[in-house]
């Protein structure tokens, strides 16, 4: 038997409480629950409007300081528009740390921003064409 479904990807954190409210103010993502693990690590869980899966962003101090590789890993989210949400970004004093760079087909572009501890989120929009399936990105 396969696995069925991705429930969650966890990143790990030195400042629960400034990356919470990225994810939220920034992205628009909701919270959905938070606990404490049984060892002790302080867990919550996010998730954008229109998905199943959830972020798990975890703070577990005893397991040493989280210094963040450079070009480790992202996340990436849909945008309808990477021009508004750079305005966005521009009214929360933020500007996108690369990009946005846009296909030549018309087809869509993308972007990144960097999280607080220095993850880096990917904004991605795509054409009308490309979300129904009929176009490529």
């Amino acid at each position: 038997m396969y696995v069925t479904r991705l429930l969650h990807t966890r990143y790990r954190l030195n400042d629960l409480d400034a990356s919470v409210k990225f994810y939220k103010e920034v992205l628009g993502l909701e919270e959905v629950r938070r606990h404490k693990s049984p060892r002790g690590s302080e867990l919550v869980f996010l998730k954008a409007p229109l998905s199943e899966e959830t972020i798990e962003l975890c703070h577990f101090p005893s397991s040493g300081p989280v210094a963040v590789q450079s070009d480790l890993t992202h996340l990436a989210f849909e945008v309808e528009s990477l021009e508004t949400f750079g305005k966005h970004l521009e009214t929360l004093g933020l500007k996108f740390s690369d990009g946005p760079h846009y296909k030549s087909d018309g087809s869509g572009g993308f972007a990144f921003v960097d999280a607080p501890e220095g993850y880096e989120i990917e904004l991605i929009q795509r054409s009308p064409a490309a979300k129904s399936g009929s176009g490529t990105y």
